[in-house]
C-alpha cells in the first residue's frame, strides 16, 4: 500500500516565494480597499456638488456671489470627474499587459528579420 500524496507540498525554496507573493497580494487588497473608499467619497461628495448647482440654477437671480460659486461647483465637478475617471487606468494596472506586449512584439520582429534573411 502506497502512502498518500500530499497535495502540494511547498519545498524550502518555494516558502519565501509564496510568503512574497502573499504579502503583495495583501499590498495590493489595501492599496484597492482605499481606493474603493476614495471612489464612494468622490461619489458621493459629486452628488452634493451637483445637487448644490442645480438648486443655484434654479434660482432666478443670478448675483455675483451666485455666479462665482457656480464658477467653483463647476470646477469642483471636474476635479471629482478627473479623479473617478482615473480610477479605470492606471501605469500600475497596465504595466504587465504592456511589457507582454513590448516582449512579444520585439520576438516578432525579430523572429521576422530571421525569415527575411533566410528567404532572401
Amino acid at each position: 500500500m502506497k502512502p498518500p500524496k500530499q497535495p502540494h507540498s511547498l519545498g524550502k525554496n518555494q516558502e519565501p516565494d509564496f510568503e512574497q507573493e502573499l504579502e503583495e497580494v495583501e499590498r495590493s487588497l489595501i492599496l484597492l480597499k482605499e481606493r474603493y473608499a476614495q471612489v464612494n467619497s468622490d461619489r458621493t461628495q459629486q452628488a452634493q456638488w451637483q445637487q448644490r448647482r442645480d438648486e443655484l440654477q434654479e434660482n432666478k437671480h443670478k448675483t455675483p456671489e451666485i455666479k462665482a460659486e457656480l464658477r467653483h461647483i463647476k470646477q469642483q465637478l471636474e476635479v471629482l470627474e478627473l479623479n473617478l475617471e482615473s480610477q479605470l487606468f492606471s501605469w500600475r494596472s497596465l504595466k504587465k499587459p504592456f511589457w507582454q506586449a513590448v516582449r512579444f512584439g520585439g520576438m516578432g520582429v525579430i523572429i521576422g528579420w530571421i525569415l527575411k534573411s533566410c528567404a532572401g
